[in-house]
């Protein structure tokens, strides 16, 4: 398996398992189980981020991988990324909020963003042939596997 593989696999298994996690931290916040903290539980999750990000770099920048140099359009691009995420992260806080459940949402949130990242990728980086029409099938096929997941999901 090549590195960055791993990576990828990495990320499934974690943000697979942020959306039911961040839904018990609000649900499980307060003081009891009335007193839910969708924006309590979204702060600690910022402040995860924030940590995580700086050790990390911390530690490539002590094992020298990772030069000291910022280019202004790669922060821009970069804090742009930051805020995309916190608003998609914000969007399952308050999809819980107001009524969806964990066995609702991820499939919704997980079918369709990498549709949309798929999307705004060929709009930044134009296709260089004519886009396959198996393209446009892949999409409904995934419409249609995230609605039998929604269908026959385990009650």
């Amino acid at each position: 398996m090549k590195t960055w593989m791993l990576f990828v696999l990495l990320t499934v298994i974690t943000w697979g398992a942020y959306v039911p996690t961040i839904h018990h931290g609000q649900v499980s916040i307060g003081k009891d189980a009335a007193d839910k903290g969708p924006l309590r539980a979204f702060l600690f999750v910022g402040i995860a981020y924030f940590v995580v990000a700086g050790a990390v770099l911390v530690g490539m920048l002590a094992a020298k991988l990772e030069p000291w140099s910022f280019r202004a359009e790669g922060v821009k691009f970069s804090f742009i990324a930051g805020i995309l995420g916190a608003v998609g992260a914000l969007g399952i806080v308050f999809a819980f909020k107001y009524g969806g459940k964990p066995a609702v949402v991820p499939p919704m949130v997980f079918a369709g963003a990498p549709i949309m990242s798929t999307i705004v990728a060929m709009l930044w980086h134009k296709p260089t042939k004519p886009v396959s029409p198996m393209f446009f099938i892949g999409i409904v096929v995934a419409a249609i596997g995230t609605a039998m997941v929604l269908r026959f999901k385990p009650s």
